[in-house]
């Protein structure tokens, strides 16, 4: 197998390009960086897979995915350090990177699940946060996950990072507008529960039976008054302690595990 080792040629340029959200639109391809995401998609969804590369030091770390990666004829292309550095935006990459399509599905798909709870991301920005609620709809059971068209992008490398993996296990939804995207989940039956820090109903108390949506709001200002009116109800995490709120993903993850603790109970 030939080594690349000029971070100047094109190929390697391609890839370090799809960083930005209009080289990913242009291209339709987003890439997955580091041994966790690679394992995943290698894993649920390979047929997504373009081409693998892999640092030549990396390989025998690495040894399982790179057979994963051939098992399922993919392209693995070996290179050097400046190479891999290159390619990815991480200040200390991982040694392995795949290039990927993407793997979102229409609204209708993600609310087609009949029962428990899916999760509503309205104009959430940061990427941490948005794919730490990912992760954690998929540790809770969540149904789905689906992204307001004014939402962060789902294929930003630091949310593909923040999913660990997330991003191949369950449906994940792009696009909408928040009134629309409340109207489509209760075309589906779906209640929809706005989780929001001026909620006069705590968690505790929230009917948590039958099919239910979560509306996640902005990470500065939450949910704003007219979004709050279009819910059946609004929840607020209860705060015991003298800490002023809760963030957007530690918050997400409480109500989504209440969910979760109902549909067992």
């Amino acid at each position: 197998m030939s080594v690349l080792t000029n971070p100047r040629a094109e190929r390697v340029k391609a890839v370090r390009a799809l960083g930005r959200r209009s080289a990913r639109q242009r291209a339709g391809r987003f890439v997955v960086d580091g041994p966790q995401g690679v394992r995943e998609v290698l894993r649920f969804a390979p047929g997504t897979v373009v081409e693998v590369y892999v640092e030549g030091s990396a390989q025998g770390r690495h040894g399982d995915l790179i057979d994963a990666a051939r098992s399922a004829n993919l392209p693995v292309h070996q290179c050097d350090t400046a190479v891999m550095s290159a390619l990815v935006d991480t200040q200390h990459p991982q040694g392995i990177v795949a290039v990927c399509r993407p793997v979102d599905v229409p609204v209708a798909d993600a609310l087609a699940a009949a029962d428990g709870f899916v999760v509503v991301l309205a104009h959430v920005r940061d990427p941490g946060n948005a794919g730490t609620v990912i992760r954690s709809a998929d540790a809770a059971g969540a149904r789905a996950v689906i992204l307001s068209d004014a939402s962060v992008d789902l294929y930003n490398p630091k949310v593909v990072r923040s999913t660990a993996g997330s991003l191949w296990h369950l449906p994940i939804a792009l696009g909408g507008d928040v009134p629309g995207l409340i109207a489509a989940c209760r075309a589906r039956g779906r209640r929809v529960l706005a989780a929001d820090g001026a909620g006069t109903t705590l968690l505790p108390a929230a009917d948590l039976s039958g099919p239910h949506a979560w509306l996640m709001g902005n990470e500065a200002w939450g949910l704003d008054e007219e979004i709050r009116g279009l819910a059946d109800d609004v929840v607020r995490v209860p705060i015991h302690g003298h800490a002023e709120s809760l963030n957007l993903a530690l918050a997400a993850t409480v109500c989504m595990y209440a969910s979760a603790d109902r549909a067992t109970s």
